[in-house]
């Protein structure tokens, strides 16, 4: 399905979330954190779209926007999410690979601190 370019995404950093709005209704999200250090890496650990909102390209088009929050920021993605890291594989020219060594940092931050998911 193609990427709906209808909907608003809008960042809450301080939350670690990534929020997409279709007509003011919060349609779907990713949930990530960043880790540490700075620029840190954005770790994506759940995509979720709203059932009504499904098939609508939204989940796709927050992979995206969440991968060029990261490139502005000047730092990689780790996509933990299942959804997120089939996404990257579907688009190896906009989703650059994490570094290994990130992926088992992410990891063990998020396994050592299950808050973050």
């Amino acid at each position: 399905m193609a990427e709906n370019a209808a909907v608003e995404i809008r960042d809450d950093r301080e939350r670690g979330t990534l929020t997409a709005y279709e007509d003011g209704k919060a349609a779907g999200t990713i949930a990530y954190f960043v880790l540490e250090p700075a620029p840190g890496a954005l770790v994506a650990v759940h995509t979720v779209v709203r059932p009504e909102h499904e098939g609508k390209g939204i989940a796709g088009a927050l992979v995206r926007k969440f991968y060029a929050l990261a490139a502005e920021a000047g730092g990689p993605v780790v996509p933990l999410c299942p959804y997120a890291a089939a996404w990257a594989q579907r688009h190896p020219d906009e989703a650059p690979a994490a570094p290994e060594e990130l992926v088992r940092e992410a990891e063990r931050q998020l396994k050592d601190h299950p808050e973050l998911f």
